[in-house]
C-alpha cells in the first residue's frame, strides 16, 4: 500500500490591501511550499468576525486577497483554495473540541492574554478561537503547519485537542507537527517602523509605479548620515548585497538617486504581478473557491461523519 503524502494545511485571514511586507513574510513562503507539496489554503473568513464587523469589506477582502494569491502564482495543481465558511463541519467540530478543553486552557492563548493585558475586552470568539483553529487543521489529518515562531501555539493547540478526543473516543485525529518557517527580518516601513497596514506606510504589492514611486520617495532618511538605511532594507528584498554595495557607494550622499532606483527595482519586481492580477475577475476567484470548498467537504464531511460515529450522535 503507497503511504499517503504528507499534507499541509494554511490560512490566510481576508485583512484587505496587501503591501510588500506581507509577501516577504508570508506570501511567498506559502507559495513556495505549494510548489512541492500538496495540501489546503483556507481562506479564514470566520476567524475574521473577531475584529471585522463590515460586511461590504469582508466581501470585498475575500475576493481580493484570493486574487492576490492566484497573482503571485499559487500552485493550484497542489494547493486546494477555499472558503473557510463553506465547509460547515469547521464550527461543528470546533463545538465538539470546546467540550473537551478547560477555560483555563483557552485562558492561556496568547491572542486572548494580549486584549486582556492590553484592557481590551475580548469577545467569546476570540476566546474559542484556537479550537476553531484547532478544527481547521484537524479536519484534514494535516500533518505538516507551516507557522512562525511566535504562532507555534497554534499547532500545540491543535495536538492537544487530537489527544483529549483521541483518548477519549479512540484514536481518529492526526496529531499535527508545525513547521518554524525561516525567519524573514522585519521588512521596515516608509517611517522606518515595521511596515504595517495600521501604521499607513505600507508600499502595496500591487501598485502602479507612480504609486510605488510616491511611496520610496517618502522614506525616511537620516539626514545626519550618508547612508539611508531604511532605503537600502528595503532595497535588499530586491538585490543582492554584491549588487547593491557598489551603487550605495556611487550614491552615497544622493538619496534622491537611490530611491529612484529602488523604485525603478520595486516596479520591475510587481509590474509581472500586477499585470497578471488585472487578468484575474471575480467569476474567476468564485470558481476557483467553489471548486476547493467542493474537494474540502468531502474530505470534511468524512471526518465528522467518524466524530459523530464516536462521541454517540450518530443513531
Amino acid at each position: 500500500m503507497t503511504p499517503r503524502k504528507k499534507r499541509l494545511f494554511t490560512g490566510l485571514q481576508p485583512s484587505g490591501q496587501l503591501h510588500i511586507g506581507n509577501y516577504f513574510g508570508t506570501i511567498k513562503p506559502t507559495v513556495n511550499l505549494f510548489l512541492k507539496q500538496e495540501g489546503f489554503l483556507m481562506v479564514a473568513d470566520y476567524h475574521a468576525l473577531t475584529s471585522l464587523k463590515k460586511p461590504s469589506e469582508l466581501r470585498a477582502n475575500i475576493i481580493e486577497n484570493t486574487k492576490d494569491y492566484l497573482a503571485v502564482g499559487l500552485n493550484l495543481e497542489n494547493a486546494t483554495l477555499f472558503q473557510q465558511s463553506e465547509v460547515q463541519e469547521h464550527a461543528e467540530l470546533a463545538w465538539v473540541f470546546e467540550c473537551l478543553v478547560s477555560v483555563p486552557f483557552l485562558m492561556q492563548a496568547h491572542a486572548y492574554k494580549d486584549k486582556i493585558a492590553k484592557g481590551i475586552e475580548a469577545n467569546a470568539g476570540l476566546f474559542n478561537y484556537p479550537m476553531l483553529m484547532a478544527a481547521d487543521i484537524l479536519l484534514y489529518d494535516t500533518d505538516i503547519v507551516p507557522v512562525g515562531a511566535d504562532q507555534r501555539q497554534h499547532v500545540e493547540y491543535a495536538r492537544e485537542a487530537a489527544s483529549k478526543f483521541n483518548s477519549a473516543f479512540g484514536e481518529t485525529f492526526v496529531e499535527p507537527q508545525e513547521r518554524i518557517q525561516e525567519a524573514v527580518a522585519v521588512v521596515p516601513g516608509i517611517d522606518g517602523k515595521k511596515m504595517s497596514k495600521s501604521y499607513g506606510n505600507t508600499i502595496p504589492l500591487f501598485a502602479e509605479r507612480a504609486e510605488i514611486t510616491d511611496a520610496v520617495m517618502r522614506i525616511v532618511t537620516d539626514s545626519a548620515g550618508d547612508f539611508p538605511e531604511h532605503v537600502y532594507a528595503i532595497h535588499k528584498l530586491y538585490k543582492s548585497e554584491e549588487e547593491l554595495k557598489p551603487l550605495y557607494e556611487e550614491y552615497r550622499n544622493n538619496y534622491k538617486t537611490l530611491k529612484e532606483l529602488l523604485a525603478e527595482d520595486v516596479d520591475a519586481f510587481i509590474k509581472p504581478l500586477r499585470e497578471k492580477r488585472k487578468t484575474i475577475d471575480e467569476i474567476t476567484v468564485k470558481n476557483v473557491l467553489k471548486e476547493g470548498a467542493q474537494k474540502a467537504r468531502e474530505i470534511a464531511a468524512k471526518k465528522m461523519e467518524d466524530v459523530r460515529k464516536k462521541v454517540g450522535v450518530t443513531l
